[in-house]
């Protein structure tokens, strides 16, 4: 049995920062390598889920984009951290598109590409669309990071997250799944 945690990458593994697109402010959050390199050594494929809306504004190209996540995976590498894959959605909000979260193409997409069973697999973000996107694919469970913009959308919108687990960081995020992966969903 494949399974993954699906990740948002801004707000939830690096720093929010209004469309960032310069690899050298990338500013991954403490603790991070450390929480994901616990899933991936319990057997979890790590892939990252990105809305990039910068890119469909023209505030910066796909390239942009691209030297970012390298920069994220070669932070995260000294940790023993890899990802299977980084999907990128490049789209405006209003733009047409397939993939852009909430859509849960993406996911369907890795679990065709790497036979993931996504029951047994989570999304993890600091945006409602990144819970909507994990439960528009029926993972296992939607983990909300108070990290990002993810602190103030519980404040707002308790009622919307009620499907959802809240957890401080990354840290908190790794031990809730490894103490409850086993767990028979609800």
């Amino acid at each position: 049995m494949n399974r993954a945690v699906f990740l948002d990458r801004d707000g939830t593994l690096i720093v929010e920062k209004n469309y960032l697109h310069k690899p050298e402010e990338v500013e991954i959050f403490p603790g991070a390598g450390a929480a994901l390199k616990k899933l991936a050594d319990a057997g979890f494929k790590l892939i990252i889920v990105t809305n990039q809306s910068g890119i469909g504004r023209g505030y910066y190209t796909l390239a942009d984009a691209e030297r970012v996540n390298d920069r994220v995976c070669a932070d995260l590498a000294p940790s023993g951290v890899r990802f299977e894959k980084i999907y990128i959605a490049p789209e405006a909000p209003d733009q047409p598109s397939r993939v852009r979260k909430p859509s849960p193409q993406f996911l369907f997409d890795a679990r065709d590409e790497f036979d993931l069973n996504l029951a047994e697999s989570y999304m993890v973000g600091d945006k409602l669309i990144d819970l909507e996107c994990g439960w528009n694919a029926g993972v296992k469970k939607s983990i909300l990071v108070r990290t990002g913009y993810g602190a103030e959308l519980e404040k707002e919108s308790k009622d919307a997250l009620q499907r959802a687990i809240a957890v401080n960081g990354l840290t908190e995020m790794a031990d809730w799944i490894l103490k409850n992966q086993f767990a028979i969903q609800n």
